[in-house]
């Protein structure tokens, strides 16, 4: 009776796998037909075909339209037709499916196309100092320390896939004068001039915690870019090369440290426990702001003035209400975020020239579509819980003067005034200051976001004086 019933279902399955067209194609009429594409254009653009993979890849030039091609050449085993046929006109903005019948065997072909690119996506020099890239100007600009040199610096570039490129990435080059570097794809071919300019003093400097600022935490490494392109005579050094005095910062006129931490940085010790690389070099830091030098500070980084004097000797006005998320888990905004400036600071300059939304005591900072951590580092401030019933005592003891506030009435943005030949410093404490979203939803428009770029540097601009 087993052997039977196996016998039966067997049949089943074999009647019907030879009754219409499956993976195999295959009927049990007519099977000697042959479902072959010989050969394949779009545009006059030959496709590469593959038989292992049955696809059809055409490549194109990097900038070209899809929405509407001709099939210019289609050539099949003799006998099968197709879906589509020799003159036809395809939107290949997306893969489209060749179905090829020949008698009752049929075979189906995913063709799509690929455009030829010539890009450098990344040029990191001597595996530390990372270039700022232009991909319109198609220029490349390093800031490397004077003790670097530049007569002879390794790059090493990330580039398109399948592309070639002259000068070659990992020989050493000397970048005296800019470097043309050619990349070629096919079709596609582009030049970018590399320049690379020795700072022997820095006029503002990114601080992190890696040698390099390649291997920066994506926020970070956002912000740090951004720095770099848009402050001039900025670089990037790590904590250690304070610390060890290997920058000169005899002209520094600003530190920023932009400092994230997924899941945030809750307090005082959890502060003085995550952050030992900057801790290792508060005595430079303390130093550097004593002799004038000013400090803008984002993020966690807004815990480090109790650390360096800025509010005298005491060590626990550290923001007393923090969170965050991860970075690859993000909240998704709905709509813009929003901190409101404090009242009489609505003219300071760090909120000149930023992009209004309907209410114009508040910073409009994100838009639909942008993931964001919240990673706040505020003052709650009130007479429920924590060390400050109210503003005043706020301000008289840590000494710092209120810029913005969340819609709870937490402080988010305070500035410490430069006093007594100290210099001044700015703290972004609020979780809508964000540089990087993980990702962006479809049909995200940038709008607000760019207020975070105008607000930065308008914060440089008062710190440089």
């Amino acid at each position: 009776m087993k052997s039977k019933i196996l016998y039966i279902v067997s049949a089943a399955f074999l009647a019907f796998g030879l009754s219409a067209c499956s993976e195999d194609h295959v009927s049990d009429l007519k099977l000697d037909g042959d479902c072959m594409v010989e050969s394949f254009s779009l545009d006059n653009f030959e496709g590469n075909i593959s038989l292992a993979t049955r696809s059809i890849e055409v490549r194109l030039p990097e900038v070209y339209a899809t929405s509407a091609m001709k099939v210019t050449d289609l050539v099949l085993s003799d006998g099968a037709t197709a879906n589509f046929t020799q003159g036809a006109t395809l939107n290949m903005d997306e893969a489209r499916m060749l179905h090829v019948q020949n008698g009752d065997v049929c075979l189906d072909w995913t063709v799509s196309v690929r455009h030829d690119e010539a890009r450098i996506t990344q040029f990191v020099v001597n595996d530390i100092y990372q270039g700022t890239i232009d991909q319109e100007a198609r220029t490349i600009t390093v800031y490397v320390p004077q003790s670097a040199g530049v007569a002879s610096l390794v790059p090493t570039i990330t580039y398109s896939a399948n592309a070639t490129i002259f000068p070659a990435s990992g020989v050493a080059q000397d970048f005296t004068h800019p470097v043309t570097y050619v990349v070629t794809n096919n079709s596609a071919r582009s030049e970018y001039i590399v320049t690379v300019i020795a700072i022997d003093k820095p006029k503002a400097v990114f601080l992190g915690s890696p040698s390099s600022m390649n291997d920066l935490d994506a926020e970070a490494r956002t912000a740090c870019e951004w720095m770099l392109g848009n402050v001039a005579g900025s670089l990037y050094v790590s904590f250690a090369d304070l610390q060890a005095g290997t920058v000169d910062l005899s002209e520094c006129e600003v530190i920023w440290w932009h400092w994230h931490v997924d899941g945030g940085v809750d307090g005082h010790d959890v502060f003085a426990a995550k952050a030992t690389d900057a801790l290792a070099a508060k005595n430079q830091l303390r130093s550097f702001y004593e002799n004038g030098g000013s400090l803008l500070l984002t993020r966690y980084a807004v815990n480090l003035p109790s650390f360096i004097g800025a509010t005298g000797d005491d060590e626990w006005t550290t923001p007393n209400n923090c969170w965050g998320q991860d970075e690859m888990s993000a909240e998704l905004c709905g709509g813009p975020w929003t901190f409101r400036k404090y009242a009489g600071q609505e003219n300071h300059p760090v909120y000149e020239n930023l992009i209004a939304g309907d209410n114009a005591a508040e910073v409009y900072c994100t838009d639909a579509g942008y993931h964001i951590t919240n990673s706040t580092a505020q003052y709650h401030v009130g007479t429920d819980w924590g060390d400050y019933p109210d503003y005043n005592a706020w301000t008289g003891r840590t000494g710092a003067a209120i810029l913005g506030v969340g819609v709870d009435g937490a402080i988010v943005v305070w500035e410490y005034p430069a006093h007594d030949g100290r210099g001044s410093i700015l703290c972004f404490g609020t979780g809508c200051y964000d540089w990087y979203s993980y990702t962006l939803e479809a049909g995200y428009t940038e709008n607000f976001h760019r207020n975070i770029a105008i607000m930065t540097q308008n914060a440089f601009n008062y710190l440089m004086k």
